[in-house]
């Protein structure tokens, strides 16, 4: 994959490394038994990552935050929250400043190397998105040589080869991509024509066009199967279990689903307890 990168996003690229980490994980990394000893938990969850977790008028609200809520009455523990920016929260996890990534994080090879997640919490396939209105694009080949946005350090990223694949069937190729430190900065050079389209998850982008329909239009999806999930630290085998038991008991007593359908319109009861990613 060739990509050129815009000098104005350079901070996305310098924080990129440290959003897929690629170093084993920490001896300080807390056990189960270790946060039950010192009381307490702490997540790292996103800033601006609609509609899994975002503050409005000052409070954490979207997916991944009302089942938090739920994990505090659950633990027998506290649970303290930290709200941090993307690039970063991976690899605070992975060196053990964090416990738990309850964030949407896509489960990729890659960062299975550092890292152990959950049970997938919902369907992350790839689409594009461009603005509502721009007849340029109408199908996937229509993408050769346009520029696309994506988030800096994300697995979407990772993931272009996909598109790039699509592109060359057709005699095309993959344009300039510009990295981005988040994706609401990705969407305003959408909307500001200094992108042509920008790459997310299928849920993100619903959210989005959901949100400004006269702005943005979906597309199609640019990825195989994707999935996202909590993570903690590698081998950090019993606090995964913790997890998994608390989201198999959301997904039993149909919180889960509720969830789903409040802040992603639908809900996937299909999704595979664990997940072994191709890329």
């Amino acid at each position: 994959m060739t990509s050129s990168f815009s000098r104005r996003h350079a901070l996305g690229l310098l924080a990129a490394p440290l959003a897929v980490p690629l170093f084993s994980h920490a001896a300080s990394a807390a056990t189960l038994e270790e946060i039950k000893k010192r009381g307490y938990m702490i997540v790292a969850t996103e800033d601006d990552f609609r509609p899994f977790e975002f503050v409005k008028d000052g409070k954490p609200t979207g997916f991944d935050n009302e089942l938090l809520e739920d994990l505090r009455k659950f633990a027998p523990f506290q649970v303290k929250q930290e709200i941090i920016p993307w690039t970063g929260l991976l690899a605070g996890v992975s060196t053990g400043k964090y416990d738990v990534a309850l964030t949407a994080a896509i489960i990729t090879k890659e960062r299975k190397k550092s890292l152990d997640f959950t049970s997938p919490i919902a369907d992350a396939t790839h689409y594009y998105v461009k603005r509502k209105g721009d007849t340029s694009i109408t199908s996937i080949k229509d993408l050769s040589g346009k520029t696309c946005g994506v988030q800096a350090g994300s697995a979407l990223l990772g993931r272009l080869p996909e598109l790039e694949t699509m592109l060359k069937k057709d005699g095309g190729k993959l344009g300039k991509v510009v990295e981005y430190t988040s994706y609401p900065e990705a969407y305003q050079d959408l909307a500001l024509k200094r992108v042509d389209y920008v790459v997310n998850t299928i849920i993100n982008i619903k959210a989005l066009v959901t949100e400004k329909p006269t702005v943005f239009e979906i597309g199609q999806a640019v990825s195989g199967k994707s999935y996202p999930a909590w993570a903690v630290a590698k081998d950090n085998k019993e606090l995964l279990a913790f997890l998994n038991e608390f989201i198999g008991k959301e997904k039993a007593n149909g919180r889960f689903a509720e969830l789903q359908k409040k802040w992603f319109n639908e809900s996937f009861p299909d999704l595979p307890v664990t997940f072994e990613p191709e890329f």
